[in-house]
């Protein structure tokens, strides 16, 4: 019999989206399917519009604000499948997306192996996504993903992965208390557990960037500034668990100094903390540099204020790209149309 696939749509405040991602989990060709919806108390129509598709066989629930995490539990522990396809409220999937990932299964793939797959970010034009190749882009194995991502500041999007349920089951749950790069830990213990990864061309997920990022937040929040640092520990631990080489100590130390300038000056004891796991891993980290555009400003400003041009100029500038790209969806009439109607409209990802 053919492997069940859950498709799991955590979703809060996503009314615009909601119905395009729905109607793309349910265009799978992938046979064996079943699709749930977890609303984390959104306070728009989100899981109104979601509920229209409880025709469809969409299971819908809602449950009080908790945050991402705890609503992707709570999706993990209603299906039935034995593979999980994890899908954020506003992303899509190509098609055929599913069975090529599980089209490896007749190749020798098992359980315990870790399917991946190609994603393009796009705003509001589908046509428009980017698919970029990065090093992660390859057959590799648990050790060598992370050194690479360590190592080039790399990571994949969620809904690239299909996971089994026996490398779910070893993962464990989402961590509920990560506000910050909660998905990049999840993945990171099943990757640990996985006996490699399996990267399918074919397979194509879509990433819509409609808001700058959290990234761009993170030096403003003290909960996330402590979460980003939890991974990252989480991460390097993990990577010396597999292989606590020469090459994998310094992508320990080339991710550390990468991310130094995002705690430093706000949290003078995270820095104290990043310095001191360097020391462990054999080296020394050197003084956060602002990119080359900004360093300038240091002398007139002050650190702390050439540091917030850096955050505030990329997102201003993505503010304009993201107007003209919606301005263009709504009269160029492309793309997966959004709305509360439930009703069936095209999605078109090639």
């Amino acid at each position: 019999m053919q492997p069940l696939v859950s498709i799991l749509i955590p979703a809060y405040n996503a009314e615009p989206w909601i119905a395009d991602t729905i109607r793309c989990a349910l265009a799978q060709t992938w046979p064996r399917k079943e699709i749930v919806v977890v609303d984390d108390g959104s306070a728009d129509h989100t899981l109104a519009v979601a509920r229209r598709f409880e025709v469809a066989g969409v299971k819908v629930v809602g449950q009080a604000n908790q945050g991402a995490s705890a609503a992707r539990n709570a999706a993990l522990g209603m299906c039935r499948g034995d593979y999980i396809q994890w899908l954020d409220a506003d992303d899509l999937l190509a098609p055929d997306k599913i069975g090529q990932q599980l089209a490896l299964l007749e190749g020798g793939a098992g359980p315990r192996t870790l399917l991946s797959g190609a994603w393009g970010s796009f705003g509001y034009r589908v046509s428009k996504a980017a698919f970029v190749p990065t090093a992660l882009w390859e057959d590799l194995s648990p050790a060598e993903w992370l050194r690479r991502k360590l190592g080039q500041n790399l990571y994949m999007m969620n809904a690239s992965w299909l996971v089994s349920r026996e490398l779910t089951a070893a993962a464990g749950p989402w961590d509920t208390r990560l506000s910050a790069d909660d998905d990049g830990e999840y993945f990171c213990r099943v990757l640990l557990a996985s006996d490699g990864v399996r990267f399918v061309p074919r397979a194509r997920s879509y990433y819509r960037r409609i808001s700058f990022g959290s990234l761009s937040h993170l030096g403003e929040s003290d909960r996330k500034l402590d979460s980003q640092w939890l991974s990252m520990q989480r991460h390097i631990a993990g990577l010396r668990s597999l292989e606590d080489s020469a090459r994998t100590r310094q992508a320990g130390l080339t991710y550390l100094q990468t991310w130094l300038t995002w705690f430093y000056p706000e949290r003078p004891d995270l820095v104290a903390q990043l310095e001191q796991l360097a020391a462990e891993l054999g080296g020394r980290l050197q003084p956060p540099r602002l990119r080359r555009k900004y360093a300038w400003l240091r002398p007139l400003l002050g650190w702390t204020r050439a540091k917030r041009a850096q955050l505030i100029v990329p997102r201003l500038k993505h503010a304009v790209i993201r107007f003209w790209d919606k301005t263009l969806f709504r009269f160029g009439g492309e793309g997966p149309a959004a709305g509360r109607d439930g009703g069936a409209h095209e999605i078109r990802v090639s």
